[in-house]
């Protein structure tokens, strides 16, 4: 079978920031139509504080929820103490339901470690600089090649204008 791509799916504002007292910086609806049509039907991996901050599982897609303690006793929640256990968590499922990528959600800890591994990144680029307490890591551009760009205007449901980018790990 096919290599399962490993996707990190994220909003950041130009100096980094990705959240601000376990939530987003932002409104931004226009975004979140677009996160729904690139997760839907597809695992995605987040930490506990980002499912906390979303308060349910995300409806349509296998979520796979990474804690050391915490357990979350729900049917469409599986736990994994890490984030490799939960890599492997998801690709089985992404197997088991014939998609072939995971998308990492969230939050600042679980790209840091998930950036190493990703093959794809689709950033939405907030066009602000905004003060937080989560940050997304620097994007090396040795390492990542932008590929294509959508300038995304504030719409009437937007705080803020954005740049969506797909990125592609450029292959030594």
């Amino acid at each position: 079978m096919a290599d399962i791509h490993k996707t990190i799916v994220v909003a950041v504002a130009r100096n980094g920031i990705i959240g601000r007292d376990g939530d987003m910086p932002w409104r931004l609806s226009s975004d979140l139509k677009r996160f729904k049509a690139l997760t839907l039907g597809k695992p995605v991996v987040m930490g506990r504080k980002t499912y906390d901050s979303i308060g349910k599982p995300l409806p349509g897609r296998p979520n796979v929820v990474i804690s050391r303690q915490a357990t979350i006793d729900h049917p469409d929640v599986q736990m994994a103490h890490s984030l490799p256990e939960a890599m492997t968590a998801a690709e089985r499922l992404a197997r088991e339901t014939g998609v072939d990528e995971i998308c990492i959600i969230g939050g600042g800890q679980v790209y840091t470690q998930a950036i190493d591994l990703a093959d794809r990144m689709c950033i939405t680029h907030v066009e602000a600089d905004l003060d937080g307490d989560a940050s997304f890591p620097a994007i090396d551009p040795d390492i990542w090649r932008a590929g294509e760009t959508i300038a995304v205007p504030a719409g009437e449901k937007d705080t803020y204008p954005t740049r969506f980018v797909v990125y592609e790990r450029r292959h030594a």
